[in-house]
């Protein structure tokens, strides 16, 4: 039986994920790297450190999903903090800019497939893989579930029309929105029994979610997933914050 601490982190084969699942190892964690691809968490996970592990994880596939839970009660007996990272800004649609990216993405124009296939990684995946993990995280002394969230999905923030980057709304942002009403639902659910569920915003970082042309790198944007990561019994439940503080909803 696993005596260490355990974290799953979706997503975590590149990115933001892969650094929060090395930032994690270094407190102490046993972490278990999620990856569509085996062979690339695999990859991933030795980057990690000799603590960390790989298992074949896609979030819109429930069989995967399944198999993961399985696995990690298997393996490790517990779970101690779940990490909901994976995330897409759209379908995979090779050649387009990311301009073209965000203009497609427009609810006027967006085709209902690309909208489907977004919700099913961003939200549908979040709920299915926090359902699947959560009689491990009821298991363990002090549960953490942070789901990796934007700014840009707050309807507040982009309901300021001196807010520019509200242009921006779309497909992608309107998913993120929807993931933070999850996380609003899975903390009041969860309250009573001591699962801290939080949202994270990891700001406009450099990664293949927009061409690598965000403005931060994965170490920053690491910092405040990881933060609630490891809150003690003091700390928040329901809410949605970058490192600067809280965020509106």
């Amino acid at each position: 039986m696993n005596v260490k601490p355990v974290a799953l982190v979706t997503g975590a084969n590149k990115g933001i994920g892969l650094q929060i699942a090395k930032d994690l190892s270094g407190h102490g964690f046993t972490v278990i790297v999620g990856s569509r691809r085996l062979e690339n968490g695999e990859v991933a996970a030795k980057s990690v450190g000799d603590d960390a592990r790989a298992v074949q994880l896609d979030v819109t596939d429930h069989g995967s999903i399944a198999a993961a839970a399985e696995r990690i009660r298997y393996e490790f007996g517990r779970l101690d903090v779940l990490v909901n990272n994976a995330g897409i800004s759209h379908a995979d649609t090779p050649g387009r800019s990311l301009e073209e990216v965000v203009k497609a993405g427009h609810l006027s124009v967006a085709p209902l497939d690309e909208v489907r296939t977004v919700f099913e990684t961003n939200v549908f995946g979040v709920i299915a893989v926090t359902q699947a993990m959560l009689p491990l995280l009821r298991e363990a002394p002090a549960a953490r579930i942070v789901n990796v969230a934007s700014s840009g999905g707050s309807l507040t923030l982009n309901s300021d029309p001196t807010n520019h980057h509200r242009a921006m709304f779309g497909t992608y942002s309107a998913s993120k929105a929807a993931a933070n009403a999850i996380t609003v639902a899975f903390a009041a659910e969860l309250e009573t029994a001591g699962i801290k569920v939080n949202a994270a915003c990891p700001g406009f970082t450099a990664t293949d979610l927009n061409y690598f042309r965000g403005t931060r790198t994965v170490e920053q944007a690491a910092h405040e997933p990881v933060r609630l990561a490891l809150i003690d019994a003091d700390g928040p439940t329901g809410t949605f914050s970058n490192e600067d503080g809280p965020l509106p909803w």
